[in-house]
């Protein structure tokens, strides 16, 4: 593991008691920054905090809730006297089927959760970014949301719409030292494929140059020098773990 130097960093990591999140925590906590786990699964939570140690606190947050993330958000800058990274990536994935057949409250729900929370947690982070003109922002997109799949509109279409909501915040802080980018992984082993059909499961696999899924420490790394200060330059970026999938 190349060591990155994250000494002093205050992370809130989303959805960070389990998959990417998770060990996206782990990366970042061995290279030095406090990391500040939110999930809405309390005994997951107490789990990662076990296992990272003192670098790591942890928060119940349900980022659909406006309201808990702001109050969570002061607690955090109270305590540690800023904010500098965000890695939001509380999703899921929804059911599969097709659009004709989608149940619209699924459809909602996906969109809360993978659109909304999105913008819910940045529109909270980044004033406290701004008053130390400093930060590092990554959101999980997918390349789902580059590529479409078929019979996962809803998981497709939020995926997109995290890529588009970050490359336009981006472009709006590019003056700052703010920097704000997203993931597009290919599927990884993680508890979203409870909500996969084997199907659909099989055909993501079969869409893979590299014949295999992306492990969920492959994406921490790529996250750990998106949220380092050595990313000086780089935002409103996309960057691509699919594993030679993706087309563009």
């Amino acid at each position: 593991m190349n060591k990155i130097d994250l000494k002093g960093e205050v992370a809130i990591i989303t959805g960070g008691a389990q998959g990417i999140g998770l060990a996206t925590a782990k990366r970042l906590a061995a290279s030095g920054s406090k990391v500040c786990l939110w999930d809405i699964d309390k005994s997951m939570l107490d789990a990662a905090k076990a296992e990272i140690g003192r670098a790591a606190s942890v928060y119940k947050v349900d980022i659909t809730k406006l309201g808990q993330i702001e109050r969570t958000c002061e607690r955090i800058n109270k305590r540690f006297g800023k904010i500098t990274i965000l890695v939001n990536s509380a999703g899921m994935a929804g059911i599969n089927t097709s659009v004709d057949q989608y149940p619209v409250d699924e459809w909602n729900r996906i969109m809360d959760l993978n659109v909304n929370g999105t913008f819910y947690v940045n529109r909270t982070v980044v004033p406290y970014m701004k008053q130390h003109a400093y930060g590092r922002i990554v959101n999980i997109a997918s390349v789902a949301g580059k590529e479409g799949n078929p019979n996962a509109s809803a998981y497709s279409t939020s995926k997109a719409a995290v890529i588009g909501f970050t490359k336009s915040l981006g472009k709006e802080l590019a003056g700052m030292d703010i920097a704000v980018n997203c993931v597009t992984p290919a599927a990884a082993r993680t508890r979203i494929f409870d909500q996969m059909s084997e199907e659909h499961i099989n055909y993501m696999l079969s869409k893979i140059p590299r014949g295999r899924f992306v492990e969920t420490d492959e994406i921490a790394s790529m996250i750990a020098y998106l949220v380092s200060r050595e990313n000086s330059f780089t935002t409103a970026g996309v960057f691509d773990l699919s594993g030679g999938r993706a087309t563009y």
